[in-house]
């Protein structure tokens, strides 16, 4: 008897892993539904708006390609590009294209529709197509171009941004309200797993919940002050902090009463506070631009509140006027927030009044990290900002340090708080991968059998 339970054993084992690996192997077909707040009204990569988001740039991953990729490390990969070279120390650029390529109209993919694309974002650059090649020629040494070509702006389009040559293509599109996607048969990296992709667009988080918990949806975007909340009935899947929230000041200091008044505001400020109470640790205290997980120096910038300090600091002033504060009134974060930090600047003697209209002198800002490439994301951060571009010195980790600390230098911004994006994703759906960049790798997503 004892052999005979062994066999038994020996034979339920076997048939386990048999039947395990079938049960795991990535299937193609099916629907992937999702839901997010933002509202997209534009999906040329030319246009800004798609790109003030991580959703709305994984959108348009989902359409278009760039020359160039980063992978999780922030490294420089081939995509539309197989090769690059460089001369003159960054100034002249030739990028070798993957042949064979087509837009989703069927239309092969050319030097002379690439230089087109990329001069239409970039008039500055000057940009010659060759038999299979593309030569960029800069105004001054730039070896951060194969990063910056990874930038959304910089996807490959064809007719005024209609076309791409991505491994999905458009076949319904409302825009601000919903889009579907559907998977390309002849895209040159294989062809996904997923049939489609149906996005739902503008929904308030309590929708998002009812449409995930219905199992009308398989994957909801959820606020970082929600997160906490979203784990106690749902798989959530977090990133990395990568969304910067600031005061932006509009104009820069005029006098010494006034820097003073600026540097109390930011001493005044609870962020820690602000993480725990409002985000409900959705996020972390920030006192630099670029978040520690991409530098490792953040540390170096201090997030604390010192309000006797800042006290002193306001004493100092005789004579300190009103700052008008802006918000987008639409955001239920950003309302919070800006009234928390009112009752700070009021307890450090500071008066802010906020108005929703005009041009304030300090707005509420949020701008998500543009980029894997730190060098890259402090100049999209800087362009964002409105404020001038960094100077880098050299390529170390220092290098990159002081040329955040002084843009931050002027007192134009104060970081708050660094955010983190997550979705709450359903077990039906596999190969969901927690990118520290909240990036969607689509090639890798399929879903299980069965209703979501």
């Amino acid at each position: 008897m004892r052999l005979s339970g062994s066999r038994s054993i020996v034979a339920i084992s076997l048939l386990v892993a048999v039947a395990s690996p079938a049960a795991t192997r990535p299937r193609y077909g099916g629907t992937l539904h999702m839901q997010m707040g933002d509202t997209l009204r534009s999906l040329d990569p030319a246009d800004n708006i798609p790109q003030n988001t991580p959703a709305g740039r994984n959108v348009l991953s989902l359409i278009f390609d760039t020359l160039v990729a980063l992978d999780g490390r922030g490294q420089t990969q081939p995509a539309l590009a197989i090769s690059w070279q460089s001369e003159l120390d960054g100034q002249r650029w030739e990028f070798t294209l993957r042949p064979g390529v087509t837009f989703s109209d069927a239309t092969q993919m050319t030097p002379e529709l690439v230089s087109a694309s990329l001069r239409r974002v970039n008039p500055e650059w000057k940009i010659s197509p060759r038999e299979t090649s593309i030569i960029i020629q800069l105004d001054r040494p730039s070896p951060d171009l194969p990063a910056e070509l990874s930038l959304p702006r910089n996807a490959i389009a064809k007719a005024d941004g209609l076309l791409g040559s991505g491994p999905f293509v458009v076949s319904q599109w409302d825009p601000g309200k919903r889009l579907v996607l559907t998977a390309r048969d002849d895209y040159w990296g294989g062809r996904m797993f997923l049939d489609s992709v149906e996005i739902q667009m503008a929904r308030g988080f309590r929708d998002e919940t009812i449409a995930y918990d219905l199992g009308q949806a398989q994957a909801i975007e959820v606020p970082a002050e929600q997160a906490h909340h979203a784990t106690e009935a749902r798989e959530l899947h977090a990133s990395q902090p990568i969304e910067l929230v600031a005061l932006l000041f509009n104009s820069d200091i005029h006098s010494p009463d006034e820097s003073k008044q600026r540097e109390a505001l930011a001493l005044s400020i609870d962020r820690n506070l602000l993480n725990q109470v409002v985000l409900q640790r959705g996020g972390e205290p920030a006192g630099g631009l670029l978040p520690d997980w991409l530098t490792g120096y953040s540390f170096l910038f201090s997030a604390k509140s010192d309000l006797p300090r800042a006290q002193q600091l306001r004493a100092e002033v005789p004579r300190a006027p009103a700052w008008s504060f802006g918000f987008d009134v639409n955001d239920p974060l950003a309302r919070m927030l800006a009234e928390r930090i009112v009752l700070n600047a009021n307890d450090a003697g500071l008066r802010l009044q906020i108005i929703n209209q005009g041009s304030p002198d300090i707005r509420l800002v949020r701008i998500s990290l543009a980029s894997m490439d730190a060098r890259v994301a402090l100049q999209e951060m800087a362009r964002s900002l409105g404020l001038p571009a960094p100077t880098f010195l050299g390529n170390s980790a220092d290098d990159l340090y002081h040329a955040e600390n002084a843009i931050l230098q002027p007192h134009r911004v104060i970081p708050l708080l660094h955010l983190r994006t997550a979705w709450a994703v359903s077990k039906g759906v596999k190969g969901w991968d927690d990118a520290p960049d909240a990036s969607w790798h689509v090639p890798g997503i399929w879903l299980a059998a069965g209703k979501p």
